[in-house]
C-alpha cells in the first residue's frame, strides 16, 4: 500500500502523506476507513514513529483525515476537497501536456503514455 522511495528526494513524510492522498482521492480508500496505527506502519515501514505521525499530521491538517482520540485516524469526507485535489491533478497532467507538445512529442506518443499508465494502475 505504502512504498518509500529513498531516491526521492521529497521527505518520508511528504511521501507517505501523498501516497495516502492518492489512495483516498481515487477511492481505494473509503470514507471513515481506519488507517493503519502509527506503530504498526512505523514497523512494516522500518521508520521512526513520529514520521507516521507527522504524514498523518499533514493529512489531517489538509482535510483527508480526522483523528479519533484513542481510535485512530480515519478517512474524512469532503467531496469539494476531492475535487479540488483532482482538478489540481488534472491542470498538472494538462501543464505537462503542453510541455511535451511544445518539445515535439507527438500527440499519440503523448496518449499511449497516459494508456500505458492507466494500464499499469489497473492491472
Amino acid at each position: 500500500m505504502i512504498l518509500i522511495d529513498y531516491s526521492d528526494k521529497r521527505p518520508i513524510y511528504e511521501q507517505i502523506a501523498a501516497r495516502f492522498e492518492a489512495l483516498i482521492i481515487s477511492g481505494v480508500m473509503e470514507v471513515d476507513e481506519k488507517l493503519p496505527s502509527v506503530r504498526t506502519l512505523a514497523v512494516e515501514l522500518s521508520i521512526n514513529p513520529n514520521t507516521i505521525q507527522r504524514a498523518y499530521m499533514e493529512l489531517e491538517k489538509d482535510g483527508f483525515i480526522y483523528t479519533v482520540k484513542g481510535k485512530g485516524n480515519f478517512v474524512k469526507k469532503d467531496e469539494e476537497l476531492m475535487n479540488r485535489q483532482k482538478e489540481k491533478l488534472l491542470k498538472g497532467l494538462e501543464e505537462q501536456a503542453l510541455a511535451c507538445v511544445q518539445r515535439g512529442v507527438r500527440k499519440q506518443e503523448i496518449l499511449d503514455c497516459i494508456e500505458k499508465v492507466t494500464g499499469e494502475v489497473s492491472a
